[in-house]
């Protein structure tokens, strides 16, 4: 009979012991699902984000440009210059901003110059020029905000 009680005793004290860890466990569980739940929302935020500074981006830009002024000149010229103001812009705001310089565009000898890809068989050089440094003033202001 004593052989008994002994064995009830430890059982007892086995359960007790199950009982008492079971609720940390549980907790423990608990905290990584609420950790998950937490981190999955954050990241459910900055693909929002992205996708809300893509649209702005693409908005301003328009799908083909049509954020621009209408100047004239033949849609090649104001294609090519577009592109490549809005390239050369994107590439200098990105300089800038990593060396810790000011936002200033018009400080950029590409800007001033706006001749970069101009051929003399797209047309007016002037208008080439202007358009070329909307384009360029749009892409630094997307390479500064890190676009």
């Amino acid at each position: 009979m004593r052989s008994n009680v002994g064995i009830l005793r430890g059982a007892s004290a086995l359960a007790l012991g199950l009982f008492l860890l079971l609720p940390s466990a549980t907790a423990t569980a608990q905290t990584w699902r609420n950790n998950q739940r937490r981190d999955n929302r954050q990241e459910r935020r900055e693909d929002r984000r992205e996708e809300r500074r893509e649209e702005r981006r693409e908005a301003r830009r328009g799908r083909d440009w049509n954020g621009y002024g209408s100047w004239g000149g033949s849609s090649q010229l104001r294609q090519t210059a577009l592109n490549a103001g809005y390239n050369e812009g994107i590439k200098e705001g990105r300089n800038d901003q990593r060396r810790g310089e000011r936002f200033n565009f018009t400080d950029e000898s590409d800007y001033r110059n706006a001749s970069k890809d101009y051929s003399s068989r797209l047309g007016n050089r002037s208008l080439y020029q202007r358009y070329f440094r909307a384009g360029f003033e749009n892409g630094y202001r997307d390479g500064w905000n890190g676009y």
